[in-house]
């Protein structure tokens, strides 16, 4: 299943400039999600991130991938309308940077579900090489 920017709006209230997700190639609603963020140097946090060395601030890579992570979560029929908030960010780890013209692969499998509170495992790669981890715990609001 393919999404695009529009199916995604349909399913997280994320939009320009926040909207860091450029497609879904894989959902699974409840249980995964994969997409995609192409990088390009027209990024606005380029500009002070550092002139010198472009690099995707971490924490925007975390960001991505949750937004993924709400794709795949709130996609099930009885959460379709609300919206995913952070409830913890644990064992965040940053292996690699990724700079202008990467191509970002966001894999967020969610691993435990109670009530309105979840964890999705999550990793971004760069050409096959781990850019970010971390473990995403959400709450339905």
């Amino acid at each position: 299943m393919m999404l695009g920017i529009k199916e995604i709006q349909e399913i997280i209230p994320h939009r320009h400039p926040f909207l860091l997700v450029d497609c879904i190639e894989e959902l699974v609603p409840g249980e995964k999600a994969v997409g995609y963020k192409c990088v390009t140097y027209d990024e606005s946090f380029f500009r002070g991130h550092f002139p010198e060395e472009p690099v995707m601030p971490g924490v925007l890579i975390i960001e991505a991938l949750a937004q993924v992570g709400a794709v795949a979560i709130l996609s099930l029929e009885e959460n379709k309308g609300k919206i995913a908030y952070f409830g913890a960010i644990d064992k965040a780890k940053f292996k690699q940077k990724v700079y202008p013209g990467s191509k970002i692969k966001l894999d967020c499998e969610i691993i435990r579900r109670k009530g309105p509170v979840g964890v999705g495992k999550a990793v971004a790669t760069v050409d096959g090489k781990i850019a970010a981890s971390a473990e995403l715990t959400f709450m339905i609001g």
